[in-house]
């Protein structure tokens, strides 16, 4: 079955050379020289202040919460996936949801204020399919009602605003650098900021809240990521305009092909998307389910991404009903996408649609 993305392994003698030297040093965790580095060169790459490698994308959403003093409820978004509102229900924050823009299908900046609560202390946004929020516009509610702003960047790594990284924005971004994503670490996440002093505490806070070997100056979880994690960032890296310039290749031929038949995402103006993932959305769950069968059909396994929308889950109930959440969770289905997808196997997806459509086939 091809599925809608395929894990980038980079050069396999580039990541035995690092391994080696991991086994000559023995140093395997504990922000080793690997991590050291990896963090480095993205800050460079990403033209950011700070990046605070963690173990998954989850803990770095739980530990930005804790080190901003996140509590009582936070406004979200209810179209992401699961990971951005749990977080917060594992916390104890609870989230309330506003609704998204029927164009971007990302926090609707407008809506916010209307969800807020005496006890809302934060904005927690996510770049959905990597397209930048209405970032100025988020500020400006969150300036007027005094509340941080997290932005959950999981899929947003390459994603550009107003000619920088779009995880320059806000308190604190998140990413996600798990196995599924355009840059990962098999495993891992990152914190990003600009603030010297939350970069301190978010270090501390990542391991155990230990300042040196006889000094605990707070509370802390593990959240580190070990050596060979960052061995494998660092081999993916190397590659990545190589990953980034394909996967825009790809979307292209997607869009030139199906852009006047099905809804796609509109991208943020003043942005640049990074093609992490490639959604579109159909009519509605029953046209969904039929084109996924047709896809079965001929070995491709597209992804209900995100469905269902968060609000209807019962653990968070209860919730306002986000109606344009779930009217787009139901029809979305997001297609392949990753640099070593054969054009064939794109034909066919592309076919299917296309017939789906009532639509002939017509070049890639």
């Amino acid at each position: 079955m091809i599925n809608v993305t395929k894990t980038y392994l980079g050069d396999l003698e580039k990541f035995k050379a690092y391994v080696e030297k991991i086994y000559a040093s023995g140093w395997i965790t504990n922000h080793g020289p690997c991590v050291t580095e990896l963090e480095e060169r993205l800050q460079d790459y990403l033209g950011v202040r700070h990046v605070i490698l963690t173990c998954n994308g989850t803990i770095a959403l739980q530990v930005a919460y804790r080190a901003l003093g996140v509590t009582g409820s936070a406004v979200t978004t209810p179209f992401s996936f699961v990971a951005t509102s749990s977080t917060l229900q594992w916390e104890s924050i609870r989230p309330r949801f506003a609704d998204i823009d029927a164009q971007t299908w990302n926090l609707d900046p407008q809506l916010i204020e209307a969800s807020l609560a005496p006890d809302t202390s934060a904005i927690v946004a996510t770049h959905v399919f990597g397209n930048p929020c209405a970032v100025e516009e988020i500020q400006a509610v969150a300036q007027r009602n005094r509340l941080k702003v997290i932005y959950d960047g999981a899929h947003a790594f390459g994603s550009r605003y107003r000619d920088r990284s779009v995880l320059a924005w806000g308190d604190v971004s998140t990413l996600s650098f798990h196995a599924t994503k355009l840059f990962h670490t098999i495993e891992g996440g990152a914190i990003v900021t600009s603030d010297d002093d939350l970069a301190r505490q978010i270090r501390l806070m990542c391991n155990f809240g230990i300042a040196d070997v006889d000094k605990i100056v707070g509370l802390g979880i593990n959240a580190k990521l070990n050596e060979f994690s960052a061995a494998m960032g660092l081999c993916v890296l190397d590659d990545i305009e190589t990953i980034l310039a394909q996967r825009e290749e790809i979307a292209a031929r997607y869009t030139a092909a199906l852009g006047g038949y099905y809804d796609l995402q509109i991208v943020q103006a003043g942005a640049r998307q990074n093609n992490s993932y490639y959604p579109i959305g159909l009519r509605d769950e029953e046209q969904v389910l039929r084109v996924r069968a047709a896809l079965n059909a001929v070995g491709v396994n597209p992804r209900r991404y995100f469905y269902p929308s968060l609000d209807t889950l019962d653990y968070l109930a209860p919730q306002q009903p986000q109606q344009l959440s779930r009217e787009l969770s139901q029809r979305i289905l997001c297609l392949p996408l990753y640099p070593s997808l054969p054009q064939e196997v794109q034909r066919a997806v592309i076919d299917v649609l296309l017939m789906e459509s009532g639509r002939v086939a017509e070049a890639v």
